[in-house]
């Protein structure tokens, strides 16, 4: 039998849909499942419950965010503007922000 290609989260699409709608999926699924830190304590232990909502399975903290992750880009620009950051740092925050995903990627 040859050896099969190993093709992670989408294993259950198959040849469907397209490579570039798969790669987004993986992208998004891959994210979504990866650990997150809890704002609260501290701890890895933050899991989604439903659609932007995520709970700490340690302290039992339950808190809003994204659909795919506990924190977006945009979450935090809101919870800057609403401290009263000057608009100036806000926007160099962001700049920085994507530029560090760019690197990652």
């Amino acid at each position: 039998m040859p050896k099969t290609k190993k093709v992670g989260p989408t294993r259950g699409l198959g040849t469907r849909y397209g490579a570039t709608v798969r790669k987004r999926y993986v992208k998004i699924v891959t994210e979504l499942k990866k650990p997150h830190r809890c704002p609260q304590c501290g701890f890895v232990r933050v899991k989604r419950e439903s659609v932007g909502v995520w709970k700490c399975r340690k302290c039992s903290y339950t808190f809003t965010g994204g659909a795919y992750a506990p924190v977006t880009k945009l979450g935090a620009v809101a919870k800057r503007a609403a401290k009263g950051a000057p608009v100036e740092e806000i926007i160099k925050a962001t700049a920085e922000a994507e530029e560090a995903e760019e690197k990652s990627e």
